[in-house]
């Protein structure tokens, strides 16, 4: 990851958070659950405090390392989606650093579907 910039990552973000207006906060997380860059979109009220999304990134870390022992019979997680009743969060994984999303709930599956696709080609490089 160290061979992208701040800024490289930032665009990307922006990216993310402009794919749907649903979308409400973005962050690429290193592997180790640090976050390297992170938005919560304008206009969007948090429904989690500032340490719980830092505890959310931490915990996708955790997940993803936990994923992985499955990888070698079943094959490397491409993302995770978790539906609540208050917000969509969804996980995809790059190669060298994990995206976590979350988004209003009420989009349709498919919707959310054609935004991890975008999302997946967006950081493919990552």
């Amino acid at each position: 990851m160290n061979s992208h910039t701040e800024s490289e990552l930032l665009d990307i973000v922006e990216d993310i958070l402009q794919l749907d207006d649903a979308m409400r906060f973005a962050a690429i997380i290193d592997l180790e659950g640090n976050i390297l860059e992170a938005i919560m979109k304008e206009k969007k009220t948090s429904l989690e405090s500032q340490k719980m999304q830092e505890q959310f990134c931490r915990d996708a870390a955790t997940a993803r390392t936990m994923r992985e022992v499955y990888d070698d019979s079943l094959g490397r997680v491409r993302y995770a989606h978790t539906e609540r009743e208050n917000v969509t969060q969804i996980t995809v994984y790059p190669k060298e650093c994990t995206i976590f999303v979350t988004m209003e709930p009420e989009l349709s599956i498919k919707r959310k579907l054609e935004i991890v696709t975008k999302i997946k080609k967006m950081t493919s490089h990552l």
